[in-house]
C-alpha cells in the first residue's frame, strides 16, 4: 500500500522529531493505514562508535517506538498502547547501512481485539530484525507491547 499525504507528513515530522532524529535512523516508508513502517539506519559520524560500527544503542533507538506507534495508530483511540518490555539479540557488527521493516496485519489486531474481548489487558511481543542488503541480520529486537481497551 502507498504512503498517503497524512503518512508522508507523519514521516517527515517523526524524522525531524529531535529524540529520533537523534537516533540516526530515518523512517523511509509508512504505509497509508500504519500496517507497514519500514526504517533505515545508515553507517555515518553519527552511528559510529570507537571501534567504527553502528552503535548499539542506535540500533535499538531506531526500532523502539515504532511498533507502539503503530499500534496506537490502527487500533484507535480506545485503546491504551505502551512499551512494556524489549530485548535486543546482537549478531555481527553494523559495517554498514541496515534496514528494518514492520508489519502487523489485520489477523493481528483481529487477535488483540478478540483477546481484549475476555480480557482487562494483553501482552503481545514482537520481533523485528535489523539487516543489511544482503539480507544479513545484525540485530535482532524482540518488544512486548502492553494493550489494554480504555
Amino acid at each position: 500500500m502507498a504512503e498517503s499525504w497524512n503518512t508522508r507528513l507523519r514521516r517527515w515530522g517523526f524524522n525531524v522529531f529531535p529524540a529520533y532524529r537523534g537516533t540516526g535512523a530515518r523512517i523511509t516508508y509508512i504505509a497509508a493505514d500504519w500496517r507497514e513502517v519500514r526504517i533505515k539506519l545508515p553507517l555515518n559520524w553519527r552511528t559510529r562508535n570507537y571501534v567504527g560500527t553502528i552503535y548499539g544503542g542506535s540500533m535499538y533507538a531506531a526500532v523502539d517506538p515504532i511498533y507502539m506507534i503503530m499500534l496506537i495508530q490502527i487500533l484507535g483511540p480506545e485503546y491504551v498502547v505502551w512499551d512494556k518490555a524489549a530485548s535486543i539479540r546482537f549478531r555481527k557488527p553494523g559495517k554498514r547501512t541496515l534496514t528494518a521493516r514492520f508489519v502487523i496485519d489485520e489477523a493481528e489486531t483481529e487477535a488483540i481485539k478478540a483477546a481484549l474481548a475476555g480480557e482487562k489487558s494483553i501482552d503481545r511481543v514482537y520481533q523485528v530484525d535489523l539487516a543489511d542488503r544482503d539480507g544479513v541480520v545484525h540485530a535482532s529486537v524482540e518488544k512486548t507491547i502492553y494493550i489494554r481497551r480504555k
